[in-house]
């Protein structure tokens, strides 16, 4: 095997542009914002990315190596994150809302908002139950926190159904949730959204590595930034010459699994099926190498990029990799170690010679 690469990536640069990620509005669907900051990113890096009709991004790194004829490594993050839709505007001016990738409604309970109208505007909301005080309702405890049960109160002077739509408002528009994120000196990172933009950072971690020290991967390697991961299809399309495809996405924490918010977890299996067992050893073997913590888990509850992309009939060898995530699609919290020791893991993968990228078995 060959020897360790020990990439000194610039976590400074990681955690600045992990912090712009969170604070960009991008509920599935909704993500011409976050796209355009990718693209300038990119840019200041020496890379072009690409949009494709469905709104992915790709950049194309060429690999040392292309003329050998070997398919792509495929690298996917999302950068498209939970939150809401005006489903209707009730009575009193209060908006009904349906959600926007899979969460328990109780997360999202007394969370501040941002509805934004088609025609560009914006105003700040509240999340709350349709039973919001104690003080009021003698069942406000026990209400149940289901979708017909909440509702968004606008900060505007709204007491009916017509004074919201003068505000421009109307069924159909995104709402987006305060990401509340803080970085902290500790290293500790808390914020909604980590799922998927702490992976999203990592890549751009990687990408720096490279503009800075010069060097090409092995083989050409195409990030895709996929906006549409957590409604099941992020990247249920991808580009013919992908051979590999490693899925970025965040590390599950909790009951009968190993990781820690510290850790590269690599899953094994998931709600969709093995990975694949080549790449996955090939994972583990070089986060040993390059003295990585990490931890290999099952996640029972859970699908990703790749397996969107294997279940839209893609021919590629896949495995899923990410920073270890607590209380995932709720009040979020990683380590910058998690998000370094990720982009350190995908750059040995990368950058390793020792391999021919078949499966092992």
């Amino acid at each position: 095997m060959s020897e360790p690469l020990k990439p000194s990536l610039d976590r400074e640069y990681m955690l600045e542009l992990l912090g712009r990620l969170l604070n960009t509005p991008s509920p599935s669907g909704y993500c011409m914002a976050i796209m355009k900051l990718l693209r300038a990113e990119a840019e200041k890096l020496g890379y072009r990315l690409e949009t494709t009709p469905k709104g992915n991004g790709i950049v194309t790194i060429p690999g040392a190596a292309a003329e050998d004829g070997r398919g792509s490594l495929a690298l996917s993050a999302h950068v498209d994150t939970l939150g809401a839709m005006v489903r209707s505007i009730k009575p009193g001016g209060t908006l009904r809302f349906t959600p926007i990738g899979g969460y328990a409604m109780q997360t999202v309970e007394g969370e501040y908002c941002l509805v934004h109208t088609r025609d560009g505007r914006t105003y700040e909301g509240t999340v709350l139950s349709t039973k919001p005080s104690v003080h009021v309702y003698s069942d406000a405890r026990e209400w149940a926190r289901e979708e017909a049960n909440m509702e968004i109160r606008i900060d505007e002077a709204v007491s009916s159904k017509e004074d919201a739509e003068k505000l421009g408002i109307a069924p159909g528009d995104f709402v987006s949730w305060d990401p509340r994120a803080r970085i902290l000196p500790s290293g500790w990172i808390k914020s909604r959204h980590l799922d998927d933009k702490a992976s999203v950072a990592a890549l751009f971690g990687v990408l720096e590595w490279l503009a800075r020290e010069g060097r090409k991967p092995v083989r050409t390697v195409k990030m895709i930034f996929s906006v549409y991961e957590e409604v099941g299809h992020g990247t249920a399309w991808i580009p013919a010459d992908v051979e590999e495809l490693i899925a970025v996405d965040m590390g599950a924490i909790g009951d009968d699994l190993s990781a820690t918010e510290r850790d590269v977890s690599i899953c094994a299996k998931d709600s969709s099926g093995p990975y694949d067992y080549g790449m996955t050893t090939r994972l583990v073997r070089l986060a040993k190498r390059e003295g990585l913590p990490h931890a290999v888990d099952i996640y029972p509850h859970y699908g990703s990029d790749a397996s969107a992309a294997l279940r839209g009939g893609s021919n590629i060898r896949a495995a899923l990799i990410g920073p270890g995530v607590h209380a995932s699609h709720g009040m979020e919290r990683t380590h910058a170690d998690a998000v370094a020791n990720t982009a350190a893991l995908l750059l040995a993968y990368m950058m390793d010679e020792d391999e021919d990228g078949s499966s092992e078995g």
